[in-house]
């Protein structure tokens, strides 16, 4: 009998992509004969994206939805959705369907034969702006100098066996950044390639601004690299503090010096 696949989609004002997404997964997991559930969650969407899901439940019974009060990111939502979870594996994909849906199978094909994490990498990441590329090469660049792991074609989209998902869902840590912790976690890995497709509807919620946020609040709740820093700075502040010190004792005791020896020289007259 095979597994049940947890199917999570966390969304974000994603009012015109809910029933395609539902329509589209389910179609192909459906014809693939793998047993699953559907978990949108919605970050706190500020359009119709929570009503979307509570109908898409209604009438279909593998979906499920978790709502947020307001929101709090996507790697909370990624979490949040995990956290729900019944599946003995789990799949993380974008709500957008950017990341090809069709590659789940492989995904749930890879799991059967042992591997307990199935990460998507990218081969391209489709059309986007000169502007918004750099910034990604950036982001990627300096999160894999600062976490010790190759992020450059890394993405949240990636399949994980149900004791890789206890121990993230038991992490203590808060702001996690999913995408380079399921690869620190350990368990027997593997990867499936794919292109980014571009959106069928609705607009990207990554700007160069978020993407520049996104990178400084990950490198602070997964390296340790900031704490060095604050570390360093304050080791050298001590040095230049204490040069300082030095110098100007011994100016003064340099002035000093040359006070007394005015005073005791008397020219003759």
């Amino acid at each position: 009998m095979k597994g049940l696949l947890s199917v999570v989609l966390p969304a974000f004002n994603e009012e015109a992509m809910i029933e395609r997404a539902v329509l589209s997964v389910g179609t192909i997991l459906q014809d693939a004969g793998i047993p699953h559930e559907l978990i949108f969650v919605d970050d706190g969407s500020k359009d119709k994206t929570w009503p979307r899901i509570e109908a898409a439940a209604s009438v279909v019974p593998t979906v499920r939805g978790v709502h947020f009060s307001r929101n709090f990111g996507k790697e909370a939502a990624i979490l949040a959705g995990l956290s729900q979870a019944k599946g003995d594996c789990c799949v993380v994909i974008d709500c957008d369907l950017q990341h090809p849906p069709e590659k789940i199978v492989d995904m749930y094909a890879l799991w059967e034969q042992g591997y307990e994490v199935i990460e998507g990498e990218k081969s391209s990441r489709g059309k986007e702006s000169g502007l918004h590329a750099f910034a990604a090469h950036s982001f990627y660049k300096l999160i894999s100098a600062a976490t010790g792991i190759d992020m450059a074609n890394a993405s949240d989209f990636k399949l994980l066996d149900r004791k890789a998902v206890d121990v993230l869902v038991r992490m203590p840590e808060r702001g996690a950044f999913f995408r380079a912790l399921s690869s620190w976690v350990g368990f027997r890995t593997t990867t499936v390639k794919f292109d980014v497709r571009e959106r069928e509807a609705g607009e990207s919620k990554w700007s160069t601004k978020s993407l520049i946020k996104y990178a400084l609040n990950n490198i602070a709740s997964f390296s340790n690299v900031p704490m060095q820093f604050v570390t360093a700075t304050g080791v050298l502040s001590l040095v230049v503090c204490g040069l300082w010190g030095l110098i100007s004792l011994i100016r003064l005791i340099a002035g000093a010096d040359a006070r007394r020896d005015r005073l005791l020289y008397r020219p003759h007259l």
